[in-house]
């Protein structure tokens, strides 16, 4: 066993903790039913809405929880985050809640509607190359000579606990739920989820989504410890961490009953379903659960089964693309 799978797990009392304090700041977001979706796969589906979350994404989950917990002191020093917009926009909107200054380091590739949400929200915005590499280590130089608390996008116990609450809502509002996709990235949403739903649901499985051109936590899992992945780069901007979390990837080897890798395509066609079907802005992260459904990458094989749309910051501009047929993932 490496290292890292051997590291001690959030426990699920976290998780209700969390979901404690995240009462009356985060959205309970609905757990919609898709019949477009449950015909195509012949299964019933259901979408859990976090598109719909404040700031868009489900981040501020986790953002908020890690920032409740600080120190008067650990928050006048400022906090700073490096993200590709989603965690920015969370850490930014939990920051101004607490009235505590904050940094984001975002990839110069970020997309405007990111950088500019968490500009709105009152973060000094600083960007700095195309991957998750390039960022953490400005961050980390940003950190160490202004004293800012660095607030982690995935793998840190607070976060995996803040995000677990989704998993929460969603075994409230549907307890008989046999199947549940999560998008990854970095895995803090795949990681909270799965330890709560195990916890409480173990019949339950929990499978992890990725773009095959990002396939960091597949790549791991096969490995058997986190590995670091050359980019290649996929419209799905938020998945594209070129390694797990050593926390996140204990939780997924604990918890996950799998990772599927999705086309580029494939994710591009769901983004573009879930607007028309459904009437929902969906960027193309959060549609990942979606194309793993429609392209057949995973087959529910009559599971009732929740598509975790995990946020909906796109570009209005790509909107009119994917509605208008003219986007091409090529």
């Amino acid at each position: 066993m490496s290292e890292a799978a051997a590291l001690p797990l959030v426990s699920a009392h976290a998780v209700e903790a969390a979901a404690s304090g995240l009462r009356g700041v985060a959205v309970e977001t609905p757990l919609l039913p898709a019949h477009w979706l449950s015909e195509r796969i012949g299964a019933e589906a259901r979408l859990k809405c976090e598109n719909l979350q404040r700031a868009g994404a489900f981040k501020i989950r986790g953002a908020y929880t890690m920032m409740a917990r600080l120190s008067d002191e650990e928050r006048a020093r400022g906090v700073i985050a490096y993200s590709s917009g989603n965690h920015a926009q969370g850490v930014a909107l939990a920051a101004r809640m607490f009235n505590i200054p904050c940094t984001v380091v975002m990839p110069t590739t970020a997309p405007e509607v990111k950088r500019a949400g968490a500009a709105a929200l009152g973060a000094d915005v600083v960007q700095e190359g195309t991957t998750s590499v390039e960022r953490q280590a400005r961050a980390e130089v940003l950190a160490a000579e202004h004293g800012y608390v660095i607030v982690p996008a995935f793998d840190h116990p607070d976060i995996i606990a803040g995000q677990g609450t989704v998993g929460l809502e969603i075994l409230d509002d549907w307890a008989d739920v046999e199947a549940i996709l999560v998008p990854i990235g970095g895995g803090g949403l795949a990681a909270g989820i799965g330890l709560w739903v195990k916890s409480r649901h173990p019949e339950c499985m929990v499978v992890g989504v990725e773009p095959a051109q990002a396939d960091a936590m597949a790549r791991s899992l096969e490995a058997g410890e986190p590995v670091t992945i050359e980019p290649r780069g996929s419209i799905a901007d938020g998945l594209m961490p070129v390694r797990p979390g050593d926390l996140t990837f204990a939780h997924a080897r604990a918890f996950l009953d799998g990772v599927v890798r999705v086309s580029e395509e494939a994710i591009a066609e769901a983004a573009g379903e879930l607007m028309r079907r459904s009437k929902l802005v969906v960027e193309f992260s959060g549609a990942a659960t979606t194309a793993a459904l429609l392209s057949g990458a995973w087959q529910p094989e009559g599971r009732r089964t929740v598509a975790v749309l995990s946020g909906g910051n796109m570009d209005p501009k790509r909107v009119l693309e994917v509605l208008g047929g003219t986007f091409s993932a090529a």
